[in-house]
């Protein structure tokens, strides 16, 4: 069973309410016709106009006063608010913030920008996460490296140069995806560096020797090690001669890459040239809100449903 079979049939056994505040975009639109047929997750299409309707005015007024709360210390408005939640992408964060709904998926029409704003204005971070991140599930052909095949890599989108303490959140809360996503029983975290346990030294590699005590700190149960190079991370033969003492090297199913140029690189040579099929999410949000491209097809905006729904469980 491939990955988003499986996530979609984790996201049947417990359906979720996701937003999808580009309600009348023709993709979206048909992505809520199948994931409602296919049980994974309860749609909940806004638009303007849904929004506009009179029998919403209580609930516009109610969501008015509370991103009023949210935002008045940052200099917020109640005449702003009213505007702002009149917008569908700020009306569906709303709704998730005050438990109307479980999750939130858009991009066919809007930018990361977009979403991401509002999402951490009203969702906000997770506890005990500093930043929001992404995740990229990287199912590759060659079963015998990750978990059978899976491996997670992050950050390679959102997060262009992180210091040491963001690199060292970005290693637990994806080592939490996949975990609560990817049903990884043992994550197993590799800090990615171009040196393996001291074969260089720079200021760069002692970045992420500095993450990995953190992140040690910050989740001491996890199984993580660095800073490892790539082939170090992965096969067991380079990793016998490398770093032989290591519990993570050469078994490696999480890659944190050192920045977002690397991790950016390396997901795309993973899917172009290793055959990888890819699904990328965001995490870090107390509650889950995940982003598309806008050349997304309707297939994409349903698996970005299902895990959506699933990080919602």
């Amino acid at each position: 069973m491939s990955l988003v079979d499986r996530i979609k049939e984790k996201a049947r056994s417990c359906v979720k309410r996701i937003v999808l505040p580009e309600g009348d975009e023709p993709r979206t639109l048909k992505a809520a016709e199948i994931v409602r047929a296919e049980g994974l997750a309860d749609p909940m299409l806004i638009t303007r106009e849904l929004i506009a309707a009179p029998e919403n005015a209580g609930r516009l007024a109610s969501y008015a006063a509370g991103l009023y709360e949210l935002r008045k210390a940052k200099g917020l408005t109640e005449e702003k608010a009213a505007a702002l939640v009149a917008d569908p992408m700020y009306f569906g964060m709303m709704m998730v913030k005050c438990g109307d709904a479980d999750g939130l998926v858009s991009g066919a029409v809007h930018s990361t920008g977009d979403m991401l704003r509002p999402a951490l204005q009203i969702i906000k971070t997770a506890p005990g996460m500093k930043l929001v991140s992404s995740s990229f599930l990287m199912e590759c052909p060659n079963r015998e490296i990750g978990e059978d095949g899976l491996l997670v890599y992050a950050d390679c989108v959102v997060n262009p140069c992180p210091d040491a303490e963001e690199l060292a959140n970005i290693a637990v809360a994806a080592a939490d995806t996949a975990r609560r996503l990817c049903g990884v029983a043992e994550p197993r975290v590799a800090m990615l560096s171009f040196s393996t346990k001291g074969s260089a030294e720079h200021a760069l590699v002692e970045k992420v020797r500095e993450a990995t005590r953190i992140a040690h700190a910050l989740a001491p149960g996890l199984l993580l090690d660095g800073e490892l190079q790539f082939d170090a991370a992965l096969l067991p033969a380079v990793a016998a001669l490398k770093a032989p003492e290591s519990p993570v090297a050469g078994r490696a199913n999480v890659l944190i890459f050192p920045d977002l140029q690397a991790g950016n690189i390396g997901y795309k040579i993973t899917q172009r040239l290793g055959g990888a099929d890819c699904f990328a999410v965001l995490q870090g949000l107390a509650k889950p809100c995940n982003d598309l491209s806008r050349g997304c097809s309707v297939d994409d905006i349903v698996n970005t449903v299902a895990m959506t729904s699933v990080q919602a469980q």
